[in-house]
């Protein structure tokens, strides 16, 4: 079975851009919320070597149905050529949050241009 809500990571060079790609998926309802945890230190292999860099880390709670255009919107915002965008499910949690998660975030193919439920 599928699940129906994910955490998804991210990570961006800076708090700024990070920020800003936070900003979109929320204001588009493409995430419910968005931490943003300062300082990570990662390493990494890329272009045949051993690499590694400060990073932000980006943890985006969404619905399932949402993961493509949440990719989307990241991969179109983001620095990184190849940014990380990671979706873990949630197989249990709070029950009143997941039916917050999943109020305020919206399913545009339900939803016609005019932002109107479709029958």
């Amino acid at each position: 079975m599928k699940p129906e809500f994910l955490v998804v990571l991210v990570t961006t060079p800076t708090m700024e851009e990070g920020e800003r790609i936070a900003n979109i998926l929320v204001g588009a309802r493409k995430a419910a919320c968005v931490n943003l945890v300062p300082k990570v230190h990662s390493k990494f292999w890329w272009q045949g070597k051993m690499d590694s860099a400060d990073e932000v880390l980006l943890i985006v709670k969404t619905k399932a149905l949402l993961l493509d255009e949440l990719i989307r919107l990241v991969k179109e915002n983001h620095s990184y050529s190849v940014p990380e965008v990671i979706a873990l499910p949630i197989l249990a949690g709070n029950e009143d949050y997941l039916r917050w998660l999943g109020e305020v975030t919206e399913d545009m193919s339900r939803k016609d241009r005019s932002g109107l439920e479709k029958p």
